[in-house]
């Protein structure tokens, strides 16, 4: 996109204290020097209205003084040769009345010769004017039809990579390829909204365009990670999912309960289950039994209130098989997909994945199973926290 601009009928204006182009009177502000040189950028119509030269011709009175005196001394001249009779001072009569009568005509005439030069500027003005407004039409005319081209790139672009070539019918498949035949519709209208709008909106559509087809491209390979955590990902998931969540929560991500996406993904949950009926376990991972607190009660009545199952397992306290297993932080909906949080030795979350294997999924479930199994009960936490606050359970003290 030309990012010149185009002259305006401003330009055609000289400097404060002159008279405009138009004749229509005299711009206020404080005389400017006067003009010596055509100056680069303005129009050649406005150019050649000041003369060949490019500048400002002499005042109308003093030049019709100076016709007037010619013409006298002609007068004079003539006089002097065909009536020398006269005397030079009816000669000089006869020059001055002819020196009058040419200023004199000259001012009667001079009006409509103004009002005829205001007119051609006038019309230059507008002719300058219509091919400002011309350009600008074919600029904009260029402008829809790159965009145009960029919509059907784009459009182009996303049935290639994600709409999926003709299979053999597979009803669970062709519910999917259902699914994404909107999507080129999806990224046409994006393009076709945000045409009009700044630069920077078009640039931000493109990227997001291109940071989803990114991942899409990758979970052909059924694996997908971004840096950090992605709460977008789970609350798309939980979302979607129609048969079953199943989350583990370490005490890594205890804080996260205390923050706002915690509330969105949790609000989320609560209506896959009422709306949906898709049954939501939690089971929370404790390192030590002094993580047993009031704390913890408070968290596990809130979501059993969202009619949220809850278990907690303190780790040390588990049969020696269970501890040889992976204890970081992963939710598998529908059996199908698990999304997982990696942690640094920071214990600071530095990667989410999306793993569509199946292998790795029924892994993880086999996992989620056999933990669930070991843990407690809300009832039987209520317990075990008062008995811990007591002191009359020892287990896990050194």
């Amino acid at each position: 996109m030309s990012t010149a601009q185009a002259p305006q009928p401003e330009d055609t204006a000289g400097p404060p204290g002159t008279p405009d182009r138009a004749g229509s009177g005299t711009i206020p502000g404080p005389p400017g020097p006067p003009r010596t040189e055509p100056v680069p950028d303005r129009p050649a119509a406005a150019r050649a209205a000041d003369g060949p030269d490019g500048r400002a011709g002499p005042s109308p009175w003093t030049r019709r003084l100076l016709v007037g005196l010619v013409l006298g001394l002609l007068a004079w001249g003539v006089a002097a040769l065909l009536s020398p009779e006269d005397g030079p001072a009816r000669q000089l009569a006869a020059a001055g009345l002819c020196a009058a009568a040419a200023v004199a005509v000259q001012h009667l005439l001079g009006p409509d010769r103004a009002a005829r030069e205001r007119t051609r500027r006038a019309e230059a003005l507008l002719a300058e004017t219509a091919a400002t407004v011309r350009d600008g039409l074919r600029r904009y005319d260029d402008l829809q039809s790159g965009l145009t081209r960029h919509t059907e790139d784009m459009r182009q672009l996303v049935e290639t990579r994600l709409v999926a070539p003709d299979r053999p019918a597979d009803p669970r498949p062709a519910a999917a390829r259902i699914r994404i035949e909107a999507v080129p519709d999806l990224a046409t209208n994006f393009a076709e909204v945000l045409a009009p709008g700044p630069p920077l909106l078009s640039a931000f559509v493109r990227l997001e365009m291109q940071r989803v087809i990114g991942y899409m491209t990758d979970l052909t390979t059924l694996t997908v990670e971004c840096p950090g955590e992605n709460h977008d990902w789970m609350l798309t998931l939980t979302r979607a999912a129609e048969e079953s969540i199943c989350a583990t929560s370490t005490s890594v991500d205890r804080e996260f309960w205390n923050s706002e996406p915690a509330s969105r993904y949790l609000h989320a949950q609560h209506e896959a289950i009422v709306e949906h009926g898709v049954p939501v376990r939690r089971l929370f991972l404790l390192e030590s039994a002094r993580e047993l607190d009031d704390r913890l009660l408070r968290l596990c009545e809130e979501q059993e209130v969202l009619h949220i199952e809850v278990r907690v397992a303190v780790l040390p306290e588990l049969p020696p098989h269970l501890l040889r297993g992976t204890t970081n932080d992963f939710i598998v909906y529908d059996e199908t997909v698990s999304f997982e949080i990696d942690q640094d030795l920071r214990d600071v979350n530095v990667r989410t994945r999306l793993i569509a294997r199946p292998d790795h999924v029924q892994d993880r479930m086999k996992r989620f199973r056999e933990l669930w199994e070991a843990g407690m009960s809300l009832r039987e936490l209520e317990v075990r926290v008062d008995d811990e606050e007591d002191g009359t359970w020892m287990v896990d003290r050194a």
